[in-house]
């Protein structure tokens, strides 16, 4: 698999990466354990967590894997602190206590002593920024990460931060942001996808196929399999379950009719080569369903089938 800088810097990742959200609920022991020599075997190297996958389990998971399955050097691990599940619901903390509490919790069940990319989860008016920053600096100044970044933050949030770390020797500079982005939902194109390119972000999206809706998968109903059929899903798949969503499902799957390719390998690889992007987050139910993504990196788009694409999906 090809690999790519992390935005402006020395950090390279496989341009696919291994999303591991529902390791330890939905995805048992041996079905992550095939996942992860598919993706090993693909040459993948980023696997992307966080602590509040699971409440741990995913960590945990992973951290049973490693050394095992492969060797720690021959990934790159990150994961992600600021979100935790509190009585049924999320809990959301980016103060400087909680995230590097939450970062030694997450060595402990990954087995580690460092993380190489380690992400502030979401954003928080509660908690000053410089504060949460102040978190990501003292990371890496300790060893327990190597780089640093942000999950879900929206343009401004990209620049005031990127901004803060740049402004004064001595603080690290931000690495990356994750944002969802799919054919399905674009709005990152407006504010920050331009604040990464300006301030050498990479950009790793999660959910690039439109939280398995481009798959085609709903074209005629919802699988009792699916993600959409789970309690703790549906909510989170519906909203691209619309009008506006099965007019780009069925242009994905016309485009993929005319390559002889799967809707799947046409929505990821459709991403996987926007400007900006390093590498897109891919989870996957089963070890045949990442494997059918892994196939993408031997493909590129036609330019005509981007550009029908791209029109399609505009708001």
């Amino acid at each position: 698999m090809q690999q790519r800088r992390v935005g402006s810097t020395g950090l390279t990742v496989s341009r696919l990466g291994l999303g591991t959200m529902t390791w330890g609920r939905d995805t048992d022991e041996h079905e992550a354990r095939d996942q992860l020599i598919a993706f090993a075997e693909a040459g993948g190297t980023l696997i992307d967590t966080a602590a509040g996958y699971g409440s741990g389990a995913s960590e945990e998971l992973i951290g049973s894997l490693i050394g095992d399955v492969v060797a720690r050097d021959e990934v790159v691990l990150a994961t992600k602190a600021g979100i935790s599940s509190r009585q049924g619901g999320r809990s959301y903390d980016t103060s400087r206590g909680h995230l590097l509490g939450t970062l030694d919790a997450s060595l402990r069940r990954l087995g580690v002593d460092h993380v190489d990319l380690w992400q502030v989860h979401i954003w928080s008016d509660d908690t000053p920024l410089e504060e949460t920053l102040a978190a990501l600096d003292h990371a890496v100044s300790t060893g327990r990460a190597s780089y640093v970044g942000v999950s879900n933050y929206a343009g401004w949030q990209t620049a005031r931060a990127a901004t803060w770390q740049r402004a004064v020797p001595g603080r690290t500079p931000l690495a990356s942001t994750q944002v969802e982005y799919s054919l399905l939902n674009r709005a990152v194109e407006q504010e920050v996808l331009p604040a990464a390119a300006a301030l050498g972000l990479g950009v790793l999206p999660w959910s690039p196929l439109g939280r398995g809706v481009l798959t085609g998968k709903y074209r005629t109903g919802t699988p009792s399999d699916s993600r959409a059929a789970t309690s703790h899903f549906a909510n989170f798949v519906n909203p691209y379950l619309d009008e506006r969503g099965a007019g780009i499902v069925e242009a994905v799957a016309r485009a993929a009719e005319g390559l002889g390719w799967s809707a799947l390998e046409v929505a990821l690889t459709w991403v996987r080569d926007r400007p900006g992007v390093t590498a897109p987050i891919v989870g996957a139910r089963t070890a045949a369903q990442l494997r059918g993504a892994l196939g993408v990196d031997e493909l590129s788009l036609p330019p005509e089938i981007t550009a029908a694409l791209d029109d399609v999906s505009t708001d």
